[in-house]
């Protein structure tokens, strides 16, 4: 199977000078509202404008063209729905940072997480608590006992949770308030308000970190050439070799005919794998990691590898798409593959210093 690089599948948006113009116009003069931001950033990058040159066009930094191209994309998917008007009209004055939050969710869990956000003012904040709940509740084959399908239940099971671990009572008592405030069934108001009198306190395991790397030397930097084939060879047999462009930060090669491929450089983890493929992701797609800003990683799983480990991350199926997640129990879905590595990009302070002659060791 190819690797493709990301949204090189779809065609690039035909948008001439006068388009792109009034697109910047809009932005730079903050015209309409965010979701129309979200579709006009989507537009320009789609046509070929990087983010920087967004940036110095408009003043929408990178960070804030993701956040409303990304919640836009969540914003129309919830009005297609069956979302009130009033949830509607509320997000379309404020709240991208928020909608942001809600984009692990499926469609029918983002229009429950949005109406909840209204109607209990819920903040960005609050709003990835309430994404990480539903998402995890999702995953459960049977709600638990005395909770039940309701979104509502589901957040609540969430602080439920932890406030069993907490051993601080003020803390838990907290994250009791906390469950008290989303619950939406009987039976699961009185299954938080049991600890109201039972201070015993489980004990879970943590998750493992994620198996981060970053490129350090430029040794290290991959370089992808065609090969020909051997001597000796017609000129026919090199005038067949296409163009290799490398393309992104990990130097991805694609063309047509023959897939895509990465150069990685050989550590024991990648040698030894029996059937590793790799795909591109951003940081903020993955569970569990502590890393201040997002940016394009590099996931190689190994699909030879699909028993449960308590101290590894898998992919997995979720509504049709691959997803990584960690299991402190084996699952009842089936793990398409063990992730063995999650490679960062090298930091290049000035990309044309390896390049430089005077730069290559005698």
């Amino acid at each position: 199977m190819s690797v493709l690089p990301p949204d090189s599948s779809e065609q690039s948006n035909s948008l001439d000078s006068e388009a792109a113009a009034v697109l910047l116009k809009q932005l730079r003069r903050k015209e309409e509202n965010w979701v129309v931001w979200g579709q006009a950033c989507q537009q320009l990058q789609k046509a070929g404008y990087s983010p920087q040159q967004i940036f110095e066009e408009t003043g929408f930094e990178p960070v804030q063209q993701n956040q409303v191209i990304v919640a836009a994309q969540v914003y129309q998917s919830i009005a297609s729905g069956t979302v009130s008007p009033d949830v509607l009209t509320r997000f379309e004055r404020t709240g991208s940072d928020t909608l942001y939050e809600f984009r692990i969710l499926t469609q029918a869990d983002r229009a429950a997480a949005a109406t909840l956000a209204v109607e209990k003012g819920i903040d960005s904040e609050a709003a990835r608590d309430v994404a990480k709940a539903m998402k995890e509740y999702s995953r459960l084959s049977n709600p638990p006992t005395g909770f039940t399908a309701a979104a509502g239940d589901g957040i609540a099971y969430y602080y439920w949770k932890l406030a069993r671990q907490q051993t601080d009572l003020q803390a838990r008592s907290r994250l009791i308030a906390q469950a008290l405030r989303f619950a939406e069934s009987e039976t699961a108001r009185k299954q938080v308000e049991k600890l109201l009198t039972d201070f015993s306190v489980t004990r879970s395991r943590p998750a493992p970190r994620l198996p981060f790397y970053r490129l350090e030397s430029a040794t290290e930097q991959p370089r992808i050439l065609p090969v020909v084939g051997k001597l000796p060879l017609a000129i026919a047999d090199l005038q067949a070799v296409p163009l290799v462009e490398p393309q992104g930060t990990f130097q991805l090669v694609q063309f047509s005919g023959t897939g895509v491929w990465v150069s990685l450089p050989g550590w024991q983890v990648i040698f030894a794998a029996e059937d590793p493929v790799a795909f591109l992701a951003d940081t903020d797609r993955l569970p569990n990691n502590d890393l201040e800003t997002i940016e394009e990683v590099m996931i190689v799983i190994d699909r030879a590898e699909r028993e449960w480990q308590d101290n590894s991350y898998f992919a997995i199926e979720q509504d049709g798409q691959i997803q990584i997640d960690w299991f402190e129990e084996a699952p009842e879905k089936t793990l398409l593959g063990r992730v063995i590595l999650v490679l960062r990009p090298k930091k290049v302070l000035d990309e044309g210093y390896n390049k430089e002659l005077w730069q290559i060791d005698e």
